[in-house]
């Protein structure tokens, strides 16, 4: 599985599941009030707004909420006007780092975000210098243990998200990991809600290139695992992206530091 899945792993063990929810129904708000100011309200005619939603129902976002964001980018309702920001960083070891921040105020967020890369020994990188590392793929993780206590099997989960449109499927112990186009990513995402399956995770993601992660030893991944945590922790970061490798047994080290 993907390196973010491990790390989103080790991560969630030190978080409340009600933290969790917050932060995340925090930044699928501002993706939809985006969405819908660069796009328009209605998800039919506006694929990016389209694609928010169905990763707001994915993570069991009330509908309530879904709405009103809608209403507040759209202007229907008052809001906040946010801009998009990426950040490119190389953290020690030459590991490529991608944030992406949606920000009411950019000339708040680069210095908080700055100061973070020079606490950690890391640099800014010119556009494109870490992002040509990456390719955006649509990526649905789904357990094999479901939480109303079923199982699910390879060859059900493959034929629904093959016939949705999905390029490729990956699995090991616990997890289903389906990748896609980012065009493909809300049909695919909605035929496996539509199957009642839950997924751990779901979005569109910068995911890195074969051949361009980086192997760290123990200490530096876990510096590097502290600095992710800092960048996503802070309120203007939508999501973080790496392309360190984590092999089984740096894993299992990284457990044990967690």
């Amino acid at each position: 599985m993907a390196g973010h899945s491990k790390w989103a792993n080790i991560k969630h063990k030190k978080e409340g599941a009600d933290k969790r929810r917050g932060i995340m129904f925090t930044k699928l708000s501002r993706e939809l009030m985006v969405s819908a100011r660069l796009g328009g309200s209605d998800p039919e005619m506006n694929a990016r707004l389209r694609i928010a939603v169905s990763k707001a129902r994915a993570a069991n976002m009330p509908n309530d909420n879904i709405e009103r964001a809608i209403k507040k980018g759209a202007g229907e309702l008052e809001g906040q006007t946010f801009e998009e920001v990426v950040y490119e960083i190389y953290a020690p070891g030459g590991v490529g780092i991608i944030v992406e921040a949606l920000t009411d105020k950019k000339s708040r967020t680069t210095p908080e975000i700055k100061s973070m890369v020079n606490r950690y020994n890391a640099n800014l990188a010119e556009a494109n210098a870490v992002s040509r590392l990456f390719e955006s793929r649509g990526q649905i993780i789904v357990p094999r243990n479901q939480e109303d206590g079923s199982k699910l099997e390879e060859d059900q989960v493959m034929e629904v998200a093959i016939e949705a449109g999905a390029e490729d499927m990956k699995n090991d112990e616990e997890s289903f990991e389906i990748l896609c186009t980012p065009d493909n990513y809300a049909q695919v995402a909605e035929a496996i809600s539509g199957a009642g399956w839950q997924t751990s995770e779901s979005g569109i993601r910068y995911l890195p290139m074969e051949g361009t992660e980086i192997q760290v030893d123990a200490e530096r991944a876990q510096s590097i695992f502290n600095f992710l945590e800092q960048l996503e922790e802070h309120d203007d970061v939508q999501a973080v992206y790496h392309n360190m490798h984590l092999s089984d047994e740096l894993y299992a080290e990284m457990e044990k530091m967690a």
